[in-house]
């Protein structure tokens, strides 16, 4: 709780959404800076999979986080978080590891696919 009410809701520069299905909380959409990128990530609950919410929670988000280029890396074995991203304009622009976690980072907007493992 101390990261989020910190490192999160404390940074003014930190957009943060909550996901709300019929009146319940059903996830939540982030952007923040990372160095000079803007990522975005999110996280919906089981529930509320494979039924549209997630593309369309991402796509109002989009409307207001309008920093370009946003970026998002899920794990690689996370198809359904990329095809999310992707039915949301993101492209595919290479790799990047985590220990031994590798991840997809995917792009919106310009400069795609130009610097995604540096």
């Amino acid at each position: 709780m101390a990261h989020w009410t910190t490192k999160v809701l404390g940074d003014p520069t930190v957009l943060v959404q909550t996901v709300v299905v019929d009146g319940e909380p059903a996830g939540n959409i982030v952007a923040w800076w990372e160095g000079e990128r803007r990522f975005i990530g999110y996280w919906f609950g089981r529930p509320y999979w494979g039924r549209g919410i997630g593309t369309g929670a991402l796509t109002a988000f989009l409307e207001r986080e309008t920093a370009r280029p946003l970026y998002a890396d899920p794990a690689a074995g996370n198809t359904g978080s990329i095809r999310l991203l992707e039915k949301c304009g993101f492209t595919a622009a290479g790799t990047v590891r985590y220990g031994e976690d590798e991840h997809v980072v995917l792009v919106l907007g310009a400069g795609a696919g130009t610097d995604a493992d540096a």
